[in-house]
């Protein structure tokens, strides 16, 4: 069995008292983060597949007037980040992720972003993480440093993992919060 069907796997058998514990955490240190605090346009993602619950994220950012983005899966692999509001229509995407159906004048331009809440299947200690193999996430956040955007992977204690064999276009996060 490959890592991401392993890890997964061991994210989907967390108990809900497991996860509601690990969720709390997570919760808490992003309503103390910083530069969560600073930031004015945040990306992040809808939950699939036993992902930490971003619903009471992104509640708490509209309490706290942010703009909250979501992703939206374009072209060669790229992602479109859309406006999200508790009014917008979503729509399941190929993958059978909940989306925004495309709208180009409700997106923003990646540069213009603070932070982008990164999903992740499994991570290691360097900061290196895997997706769902796709890619997207790679190619948006390639040039984050120079776009002083603040990528943040969101993940169980349960997706560490000791060392990834990352590739060359596997992109570093510099921070993960994790319970």
């Amino acid at each position: 069995m490959d890592i991401r069907q392993i890890i997964r796997q061991k994210r989907r058998e967390l108990s809900q008292t497991q996860r509601n514990n690990a969720q709390a955490i997570i919760y808490q240190k992003i309503k103390n983060h910083p530069a969560v605090n600073q930031a004015q346009h945040i990306a992040i993602f809808l939950s699939f597949d036993g992902e930490v619950d971003t619903k009471p994220i992104i509640e708490y950012l509209w309490q706290q007037n942010k703009s909250v983005y979501l992703p939206v899966p374009i072209g060669e692999h790229q992602l479109l980040f859309l406006n999200y509001t508790s009014n917008t229509p979503l729509i399941k995407n190929k993958f059978g992720i909940l989306e925004p159906a495309i709208d180009e004048t409700n997106s923003i331009a990646i540069e213009q972003l603070d932070i982008i809440f990164t999903p992740l299947v499994a991570f290691d200690e360097r900061g290196y993480r895997i997706g769902m193999g796709g890619g997207y996430y790679d190619r948006t956040l390639a040039h984050y440093q120079k776009q002083q955007i603040l990528p943040i992977g969101l993940a169980f204690a349960c997706q560490k993992v000791p060392k990834l064999d990352n590739q060359p276009w596997d992109i570093k996060l510099p921070e993960i919060i994790y319970a």
